[in-house]
Order: C-alpha cells, then structure tokens, then sequence
C-alpha cells in the first residue's frame, strides 16, 4: 500500500493530496475561478504566479492533514503534461525538488491519467474492459480502458471541448466565467426543449457522419444566432429575452450528444460499464441523461465523485499510485510536455528523460 504526495498545477487550480492505496488521507484545493473572471478565461501567466504562491502553503496543509513525515512517503509524484506550460512546470519543478531532498522515488502523471483514475476515489467498478467519457474545459474524449495504463481513444471533439462550449455560451448569454455553472444555475427553471438546437456531426471522407466524434462549435454558432434574434425580438417590443429556456436547450442538447453517442459506443464495443469523469461530469443534467439512459439499456454506469471531477491532486495520486505499485518511476531530470497525448503516457516512464 504506497503512500504517495501529488501536485497537480495543469490549469489554473493548484492543489496537493495524499493518498494510500486509493484512499485520501488529505487534499486540498485553491481555485483561481474569480482572478480568472475578470478575464473571462484562464491567463497562463497569472495562472502560473499563483501557482508558485499557493502550492507551498498547501504542501504543508496535506501533510500535516494526514499526519505523516516526508519520510514515511513511498513517493512524490506531480502533473507533467498536457497543460500550461508554466503551471505544468511549477509543480513539476516543486514534486522533483521535494523528490530529491528527501530521497524518494518521483512519479510524472499524464492529467487525462488522473481524470480516467478519479473514479477509484469513489465505488468499487465493475470489471473492466469499460469506456470513460472524460468531459472537462480542455478534452472531451471517450477512452476505452482495458486496464490499468492500458488505454484506446475511440471519439473525440474536433474543435471546441464540451467544457469550452459551455464557456463560450455563457460569455454570449452574460453569465460570466466559469460558464459551466454559470449555465446550470440560469437553466435552472428553463423548458429545455423550447429551442431545438443542432447535434453537430462529425463528416467522414468517404460520405457519412463519424458515429462517435463531437464537435460543438456549429452548436455555439447557432446559439449566437438564436441570442442576437430573441434580443431583436424582445428590443422590438417583443417577449423578454427568455435567458433560463435558452440556457436550458443549450445544456439539453449538449447532454444529449454526450449520452446519446457515448452509449452507442458501449454497445459497439459489446461493453457492459461506463464511467464519467472530468469537470463538466460535475453538471446534474447530464448525470441525470446519462442515469436515465443507461437503465433504458442495462448498462452499468459509474462516475467520479463529485468532490474529484473538477482538477484535483487526488486523482493525480491514484494515477501515480497505479504507475509506481506496477514498478515505474520517471527521471528526476524530466521536464513538462504540455501537448503530450494520452496513448504516449508510458514515456513518461523511460529510464532516460524524453524531454
């Protein structure tokens, strides 16, 4: 049973935990939503200057949560790739360098890994093979997972994630930053099918559509188009702009997709369990779609809990945990790799510093 600290610092959340096989012994997050508010989106620079300004004091929180000395770890491990470059670095630099003063073995988590990983926090799952759809503001990806580090992508968005879409909406609807509870909170007493959006497709070469692949920008367009007519309509005497209904269609159909061709894709691959995972796995909307139609199909399902969809250390140290209790280490010379795909995670292991 392994002990691990990890650090995540990918985005704009800085967070540390420790865990012992797969159970949180402390975690601790610090958000920088409201900075980033004022922007409407996440500035890497200011991301990374709060990084460096939260994680120490964080270190010290954890490890005094769980009751341990730096000495009584298996090892440190952090978030070295895909993210901001300069977040990335920040716990990075922070996980080597506690990894080398005190001795330890120093584990890289690729962070899809420790979204995939962030279910283990919760309910036993059933036995694999099982697909994930992971669903946050950067990836929207369905990922098949035949076991540990044994992973197969099989659809992903083609432009906008699910999590950028709700962003960008929100920002067209003047609920401000993040967008994702921005619109759930406004959806909230909305009729969710007065206004029939698009489900974007995905075209293939050969002629047809892409069973699986999403792609959301055409949704965000049509959205802008519906906002500048209702707002003529109601400037020309017209009903008041109907924001609650347009809020709830937007996040209707956005539910509607995931589930609809995440499902399609269970039964493709004659697998009986689905999980979901990453930030927007946090939306009661599309918990509840996914519920509905997986009893209508038998499939089991799973997902994070929701103290772990959102960034978080804790599914960076289960991922760690997998990686180590399996025998691998990362070079205490690596640096960060900010686009790294998840298939290419197992570099992150070579005895020799892949960059």
């Amino acid at each position: 049973m392994p002990t691990l600290l990890a650090l995540e610092t990918s985005c704009d959340e800085s967070a540390a935990a420790v865990v012992r096989d797969q159970r949180v012994l402390a975690s601790a997050v610090a958000s920088q939503v409201e900075e980033h508010a004022r922007w409407g989106g996440v500035v890497p620079e200011i991301a990374s200057r709060r990084h460096v300004e939260a994680l120490p004091g964080l270190i010290e929180q954890v490890m005094a949560e769980s009751g341990l000395a730096f000495r009584e770890l298996d090892a440190i491990a952090a978030t070295a790739a895909p993210g901001l470059v300069g977040a990335l670095l920040v716990g990075s630099v922070t996980g080597r360098s506690l990894a080398r003063l005190h001795n330890k073995p120093f584990v890289a988590v690729h962070h899809l890994e420790g979204h995939l990983c962030s279910v283990q926090l919760g309910d036993p799952l059933p036995a694999g093979p099982y697909l994930v759809l992971l669903v946050s503001g950067g990836h929207t990806e369905m990922i098949r997972v035949d076991g540990p580090g044994l992973y197969q992508r099989l659809a992903r968005s083609r432009d906008d994630a699910a999590g950028e879409a709700f962003d960008k909406v929100a920002r067209l609807l003047d609920l401000g930053y993040p967008g994702g509870p921005a619109i759930q909170a406004a959806a909230e007493q909305g009729d969710p099918r007065r206004f029939p959006l698009p489900k974007g497709r995905v075209s293939l070469p050969e002629g047809g559509f892409h069973p699986y692949d999403f792609s959301f920008s055409g949704l965000k367009t049509a959205v802008l188009r519906l906002v500048n007519q209702l707002k003529a309509e109601a400037e020309s005497g017209g009903e008041p702009f109907p924001l609650a209904d347009v809020a709830a269609s937007f996040e209707q159909v956005v539910a509607d997709v995931l589930v609809e061709r995440t499902t399609r894709c269970v039964r493709d691959q004659g697998l009986q369990t689905l999980v979901l995972v990453g930030g927007v796995a946090a939306n009661r909307r599309l918990r509840a779609r996914l519920e509905q139609r997986c009893g209508e199909l038998g499939i089991q399902w799973r997902l994070a809990p929701l103290a772990y969809c959102t960034d978080n250390a804790a599914m960076i140290a289960v991922a760690a945990e997998q990686r180590f209790s399996a025998g691998a280490c990362s070079p205490i010379d690596l640096a960060v790799a900010p686009r790294l795909a998840l298939e290419a995670a197992p570099v992150l292991y070579e005895p020799q510093a892949a960059f």
